[in-house]
C-alpha cells in the first residue's frame, strides 16, 4: 500500500433510504463500488436533498465499515456547489470530478494506485480502460447505464401500483442488449475456440470459484454455477487470474482455416460482453431494486430471462456478495428462466423515444448544391458580420511561457495558429467581461483559453470544464506554475455542471458539443463566444434535433441539413480552393441556423470569421449577447 496519498472528499446526494438502498441510486452505486474495492481512501459526505434529515436517519445501516458524514449543500466547497453529485474533490483544492461515471472511474484508478496488487479492480475499466468513458451525451450505452436505468428504476419504485404494471422500456432495452452478439478485441480467437468446442461436442467447465467466494456461502446453501460455456470459461478465468484450459487453447487446422464470417457468435456473460466491468457495478444495485420490487408485487419475469441470468451470474463474481453484504443488499436467489412464449411477452420493441436511433438514412449521397440552392431560393445565404477588432493581439512575447499554448506538445506553426485563435476569442471576451464576472471555458482541453483569460483578467473567476482527465490535469499544472488564484477545474460531462456564470467560452467544441454549450449559456442567460468544430459529427441526439431554428426547419429536412454538416467539414488547406469555398459556405449556413435558434431565445448573435482566416480551417466564431 502506498503512503502519503492526499485525502479526497467524496460528496453523495441523499434523498431517502428505501429497503436496502440509499437514494438517489447514484449514491447506492458509489457506496457499492467503495465496498467492492474495499477502498478507504475517501472521506465520504452525504448531502441531504431535503431539510429534515437527521444524523440517525442518514447513518443507519449504511455501507458496512465506511464512515460517513453529514453536510448541507451550503457547506460544500464552492467548486462542488456548481456540480451535480456525486462529486470528488481533493481537500482544500479547486479540482473537482463530478458525475457518476467520472467519479466511479476515479475511485477505481485511485484504489489501484494505492494498491497495485488489486489488478481485478483496475480490470473494471475494461479493455483499453475505456468502460463508461464516453460522455452520456454522445454514447447510448453510457447514457443507458449512467442515467436512463437508474432513473427508470427510481420512477418504477415510486410509482403507484396501477402505474407500474409494465416493465420500464429502459430495462427491456438492457434485456435486448444482453441478447446481442458480443464483440471483443480478441473475439476471432475465442470464436475459433468456440467452434472447436462445438465440433468436439464438449462443454467447457466453469473454473472453480475463488476461495473467498466459497466462504461467503451460508450453511446448507448450494453454490449454483452459471451454465457452462466457453464464454463463461473465458470470463471467469480472467476474473480468477487463471489460464483457460489447454484443450481450449489448441486449434485444429480445419478450425484455423474457417472464415471469420462462418465462426459462431459470442454470447454475453456480463453487461458489456465477456468481462466483468464497472458497467455491471452500476447496473447491479439498480436491477436488484427492480427485481426485489417486482417480486414483492408478484410480477412474472418471463420477459427478462437474460437479465435474471445476468443477475445470478454477477453474484458468482468474487467479492460481489461480500460487498453486497456490507451494503445490506440481500441479493435474491432467482431460478433460471426460460424465454416466455411469444403471447406472454411484453413488447420489447417499444423503446423510449430517446433511445431509438433515427430512422432516416444516415448515408447521404450527393453534393450540397441542391440544398444550398433551396435555401437561396428562400432568401437564405451564409453571412458573416465584420470582425470587431481584426488586428487585436495579445503581447505573447512578454507573457509567461505557461500562458502560451506553445508550452504544450505542438509544433511552432501550430502554436502560432493557436495563438491567433486565442487572440480572437480573448478579444471578444474582453469586450464583454466586467470585474467579478464568472467565465466558463467549456470543453477546455488543456486550458489554452481558460488560462489566458484567468491570467489576463484577475478580477474575473474562470472555470474550466473538460471530460478528459489528463487534459485537465495538464491545465491545472500550468495554472499552478502561474500561481493563479481565480481559476477552478471541473472534470465532468457538460450536463453535470449547473452553476451560474456570465460568459461561456468554447474553442473548437466538437459537433453537438457546440449546441450543448449554447444551451448552457441560454439557460444561464450568459453571453457566449464559441468557435465550432467537427460539423460532420453533428447528428440528432436525445436533446438536440436538427435543423435548430424555425426558419431552417420550415425549409430543410434533417437529411438535407446533415448534407450541409458533412460538407462543412471540407475546409482543409490541402483541398482545392473551390471545394474549400463551398465548405466555408456550408459552415456559415450551419452556424446561421444555430445563431437564429439562439435569437429565438432573445439573443443577439453574430457569426464572425476569425482573423486571419488561415489560423484554422474551422475559423467561424459566434458572439452571442442576451438582449
Amino acid at each position: 500500500m502506498k503512503d502519503s496519498i492526499a485525502e479526497e472528499h467524496l460528496y453523495l446526494a441523499f434523498s431517502h433510504q428505501y429497503r436496502d438502498s440509499i437514494f438517489p441510486l447514484h449514491t447506492s452505486i458509489s457506496l457499492f463500488l467503495l465496498s467492492y474495492c474495499d477502498c478507504k481512501l475517501f472521506k465520504v459526505f452525504l448531502v441531504p436533498t431535503g431539510e429534515d434529515v437527521g444524523d440517525q436517519c442518514v447513518t443507519k445501516n449504511l455501507a458496512g465499515d465506511l464512515e460517513v458524514h453529514l453536510i448541507s449543500r451550503c457547506q460544500l466547497p464552492v467548486v462542488v456547489q456548481s456540480c451535480s453529485l456525486p462529486a470528488v474533490v481533493v481537500k482544500d483544492d479547486k479540482f473537482c470530478r463530478a458525475g457518476l461515471s467520472v467519479v466511479l472511474r476515479h475511485i477505481i484508478q485511485k484504489t489501484f494506485e494505492a494498491d497495485p496488487s488489486k489488478k481485478d479492480v483496475l480490470g473494471l475499466l475494461g479493455f483499453k480502460k475505456t468502460c463508461l468513458k464516453a460522455c452520456a451525451e454522445v454514447s447510448q450505452w453510457t447514457r443507458l447505464c449512467e442515467i436512463s436505468i437508474p432513473l427508470a428504476v427510481e420512477r418504477f419504485l415510486t410509482a403507484s401500483p396501477e402505474h407500474c404494471q409494465a416493465i420500464p422500456p429502459d430495462i427491456l432495452l438492457f434485456e435486448r442488449k444482453l441478447g446481442e452478439p458480443v464483440r471483443v478485441h480478441n473475439d476471432d480467437k475465442i470464436r475459433r475456440q468456440k467452434l472447436q468446442q462445438q465440433k468436439a461436442g464438449a462443454k467447457a467447465a466453469v473454473p472453480a470459484l475463488h476461495k473467498e467466494e466459497t466462504e461467503e456461502l451460508k450453511p446448507g446453501e448450494v453454490h449454483e454455477h452459471p451454465p457452462s460455456s466457453l464464454e463463461l470459461s473465458v470470463a471467469f478465468s480472467k476474473l480468477l487470474v487463471q489460464e483457460a484450459p489447454d484443450a481450449v487453447n489448441r486449434e485444429a487446422p480445419h478450425i484455423r482455416r474457417t472464415k471469420t464470417s462462418d465462426l459462431p457468435l459470442l454470447d454475453h456473460v456480463f453487461a458489456e460482453g465477456l468481462y466483468f466491468t464497472v458497467a455491471d457495478i452500476v447496473l447491479l444495485p439498480c436491477i436488484h431494486q427492480f427485481l426485489v420490487s417486482s417480486k414483492k408485487q408478484g410480477k412474472n419475469l418471463v420477459n427478462l430471462p437474460l437479465i435474471t441470468s445476468w443477475y445470478r451470474r454477477v453474484q458468482e463474481v468474487p467479492g460481489v456478495k461480500k460487498a453486497a453484504g456490507k451494503c445490506n443488499m440481500e441479493l435474491l436467489q432467482l431460478p433460471e428462466l426460460m424465454s416466455a412464449p411469444e403471447e406472454q411477452r411484453q413488447d420489447s420493441s417499444s423503446l423510449p423515444d430517446e433511445l431509438e436511433e433515427d430512422n432516416e438514412d444516415s448515408h447521404f449521397i450527393g453534393g450540397p448544391r441542391p440544398t444550398m440552392t433551396k435555401l437561396m431560393e428562400n432568401g437564405i445565404e451564409a453571412k458573416f458580420s465584420p470582425h470587431p477588432c481584426p488586428n487585436w493581439t495579445l503581447d505573447w512575447t512578454n507573457l509567461p511561457s505557461a500562458v502560451s499554448p506553445g508550452e504544450g506538445k505542438m509544433s511552432r506553426d501550430r502554436a502560432l495558429r493557436k495563438q491567433q485563435q486565442l487572440n480572437n476569442l480573448v478579444a471578444a471576451v474582453t469586450k464583454l467581461a466586467k470585474p467579478g464576472d464568472v467565465i466558463v471555458d467549456f470543453c477546455s482541453g488543456g486550458g489554452h483559453v481558460g488560462i489566458v483569460l484567468a491570467y489576463m483578467m484577475p478580477s474575473c473567476q474562470v472555470v474550466l470544464i473538460e471530460n478528459k482527465e489528463l487534459s485537465l490535469i495538464r491545465a491545472k499544472d500550468r495554472s499552478d506554475e502561474l500561481g493563479l488564484k481565480n481559476i477552478w477545474f471541473i472534470q465532468a460531462n457538460l450536463d453535470y455542471f449547473n452553476g451560474t456564470f456570465n460568459i461561456g467560452v468554447a474553442l473548437h467544441a466538437c459537433g453537438v458539443a457546440t449546441d450543448m454549450v449554447i444551451e448552457h449559456c441560454l439557460r444561464a442567460r450568459a453571453a457566449f463566444v464559441i468557435s465550432p468544430c467537427c460539423y460532420g459529427f453533428i447528428q440528432n441526439t436525445v436533446k438536440f434535433k436538427y435543423p435548430r431554428s424555425q426558419q431552417f426547419k420550415e425549409i430543410l429536412s434533417y437529411k438535407e441539413h446533415m448534407i450541409l454538416c458533412r460538407f462543412a467539414d471540407q475546409t482543409a488547406v490541402q483541398l482545392p480552393p473551390e471545394r474549400r469555398l463551398i465548405g466555408k459556405q456550408c459552415m456559415g449556413l450551419v452556424d446561421l441556423d444555430r445563431a437564429w435558434a439562439a435569437e429565438e431565445h432573445k439573443y443577439s448573435v453574430q457569426v464572425i470569421s476569425m482573423e486571419p482566416e488561415s489560423c484554422s480551417p474551422k475559423n467561424n466564431m459566434f458572439v452571442g449577447i442576451p438582449t
